[in-house]
């Protein structure tokens, strides 16, 4: 005799998000180019972070790190670092946030992945593979933190136009932090979107095997 197995109880439903929860994540997302006044609290912003943070990295090794700037003389220190079609965004935000690599990020691995520390000397000895984790890890970590600005009612304007290398002198002098990605936050202003372009089609991008 055969025995079935009864699916829908013994597997794990996991919840789904609606329709309009998803364009808020993706569909209906835009980058924004202007804020408006309207600020964003501090709370807000560790919320964010609250939500990022699990983003699913390598031997959760999680080296993305987060500083945010204020309006004020860090935050005009950040314009002049930003290329010139992005001062006026990056000036007119409410809050800044300047993601940056870890590059000693497996000082933390006893702490993050407890069940393997050993892991911490190997990276240590072996700086190409730490530096492909922290490159690949760190941006999917700022791919969450995108999610997390847009599922908190906010929009996100993440720009990669400016000169690293002088942010990381200015803000990062120590050399371990490396910058990665600038993202605008705020409430969008009025007219604050580019038209659309266009995204691929499934035919264009995905495969069966």
């Amino acid at each position: 005799m055969t025995e079935v197995l009864d699916t829908t109880t013994s597997a794990a439903r996991l919840p789904q998000l609606d329709e309009s929860a998803l364009a808020t994540l993706f569909g209906g997302a835009r980058t924004a180019n202007s804020f408006a006044d309207t600020p964003v609290s501090d709370e807000l912003l560790e919320a964010i972070w609250a939500h990022a943070k699990w983003a699913p990295t390598a031997a959760n090794t999680q080296p993305l790190r987060v500083l945010y700037v204020r309006p004020g003389a860090g935050r005009d220190r950040l314009v002049s670092h930003m290329s010139e079609g992005n001062q006026a965004k990056t000036a007119g935000a409410p809050a800044v946030a300047v993601l940056a690599v870890d590059t000693e990020f497996h000082e933390f691995i006893p702490q993050v992945f407890p069940i393997n520390p050993g892991m911490k000397d190997f990276l240590a000895g072996n700086d190409e593979v730490r530096g492909q984790m922290a490159q690949m890890n760190s941006a999917l970590q700022a791919g969450y933190f995108i999610l997390a600005v847009r599922a908190l009612g906010l929009a996100a304007g993440p720009m990669t136009g400016f000169d690293n290398a002088g942010l990381d002198a200015d803000f990062f002098p120590v050399g371990r932090l490396r910058s990665l990605m600038v993202v605008n936050i705020g409430h969008p202003a009025e007219n604050a979107w580019f038209d659309r372009l266009p995204r691929l089609d499934a035919a264009d991008t995905v495969s069966w095997a």
